[in-house]
């Protein structure tokens, strides 16, 4: 809870902050995380694929290649180009 200001619209002195104020109790918090026994990321994992649709993986494999293929096709043509250079320099 926070300190109350009262201030009043004639005044030109700061405003007078009321300290006096009683915190919110929480009777049987004790700050622990819940009560669950650890897991692994190992078994958090093998928990998530368990239950994921084989489906979405195969879409997701998919779309995955796709873009490594689209972004192999200019870094070949840009390697093939080097290399067309290298040939066109003249030697040291």
């Amino acid at each position: 809870m926070k300190p109350t200001i009262i201030t009043k619209n004639s005044a030109r002195k700061f405003p007078f902050v009321d300290f006096q104020y009683q915190p919110s109790r929480l009777g049987d918090l004790t700050g622990h995380c819940a009560k669950t026994p650890s897991k692994s990321l190992r078994d958090i994992s093998r928990d998530y694929f368990d239950k994921e649709d084989n489906t979405d993986f195969v879409s997701n494999a998919a779309i995955f290649f796709a873009m490594l293929a689209s972004a192999l096709i200019p870094i070949a043509a840009g390697a093939s180009e080097v290399i067309h250079l290298v040939r066109v320099l003249p030697g040291f």
